[in-house]
């Protein structure tokens, strides 16, 4: 169910402001193909020494480097995604479009869900390059699952509902 107003003519700002976002969430979704194959590195059970001869001196391109930096740092990215999305543009959409209210309350509770998600990810990961424990590898794992299910129900939602809204603005909100 898309909750909006009536689209303006292509090739407005909002036109653009949408693909932008889409833009943005295709990176994000692009990642999350990451953090799945991430997921199954860690289920696979890189052998304990491995794991610390790979802290040592881990290659760029090495899974576990990827999960202890590149990881992390996406994680830090959708929070601060997120944090605009909740700052900037969700009060904008509220006003706008009142009728968006139910649809801006369950993206603002999914992004405390993502973020609760997202500090998991970063709990279990750190956890796993301090010690090799098939439990945190297990939680390490069950994490970047729900994280990407999640992340991705949630992104299809927000474009799903937001789009008609988006298309009929100017600018981006505070800009």
């Amino acid at each position: 169910m898309t909750v909006g107003t009536d689209s303006p003519p292509p090739g407005s700002r909002g036109a653009a402001m949408v693909a932008e976002l889409k833009w943005v969430h295709d990176l994000i979704r692009r990642d999350l193909g990451t953090v799945r194959q991430l997921a199954a590195d860690v289920r696979g059970g890189l052998p304990a020494g491995r794991v610390a001869a790979g802290i040592r001196s881990l290659a760029t391109g090495g899974p576990l480097w990827q999960l202890k930096i590149n990881c992390l740092q996406y994680c830090r990215f959708v929070h601060s995604h997120h944090h605009a999305e909740s700052v900037m543009l969700f009060p904008v959409l509220r006003r706008i479009n009142p009728a968006l209210g139910p649809v801006v309350d369950k993206l603002e509770a999914d992004h405390v869900r993502v973020a609760g998600l997202l500090d998991e990810v970063e709990a279990a990961a750190g956890e796993l390059a301090r010690q090799e424990d098939p439990a945190v590898r297990q939680r390490l794992t069950t994490a970047l699952e729900v994280l990407s299910t999640e992340l991705l129900a949630h992104l299809a939602y927000e474009e799903d509902n937001v789009a008609d809204t988006m298309r009929a603005m100017t600018g981006w909100p505070g800009w």
